[in-house]
């Protein structure tokens, strides 16, 4: 890969992490809040919700009519568009885990600079599962 690829990578994930700070999306307790609608609700995320809906409802009807992308050579669209159960069974995984845990993987990482035990817990479990779904779909 080359040098200016991987400074904008730099930069998008810098962005990226300081945009889950500044939405206090590394606080665990307002997304398991906001996870919670049946007790004390805290609905301040649907605002970051929204903010990211708008951004790339707006932001798709530029990027997507371009031949390629600014820094790369062309754009990684899925594939596959079908239903399987590996897609339910993995949604729900990730759905249950982050009610838990009140994180997913981009606030998790975000969160190790808080030095709270909680994040370090979620990123080990997370590639345990991730190595042990690699491993067992291999048998």
């Amino acid at each position: 890969m080359n040098n200016k690829f991987n400074f904008i990578a730099l930069i998008s994930g810098l962005l990226f992490g300081l945009g889950l700070g500044i939405s206090q999306m590394v606080d665990r307790t307002r997304v398991i809040g906001f996870l919670d609608v049946t007790g004390a609700w805290d609905p301040t995320l649907i605002f970051v919700l929204g903010g990211a809906v708008g951004v790339t409802a707006i932001t798709f009807r530029f990027i997507l009519p371009m031949r390629k992308p600014i820094f790369a050579d062309k754009f990684y669209f899925p594939t596959r568009n079908d239903i399987d159960l590996f897609l339910i069974v993995g949604a729900a995984i990730f759905g249950i885990g982050w009610g838990i845990s009140g994180y997913c993987p981009g606030p998790a990482v975000t969160s190790l600079v808080q030095q709270n035990v909680n994040p370090f817990i979620f990123i080990i479990a997370f590639f345990v599962g991730s190595f042990s779904f690699k491993y067992w779909q291999k048998k």
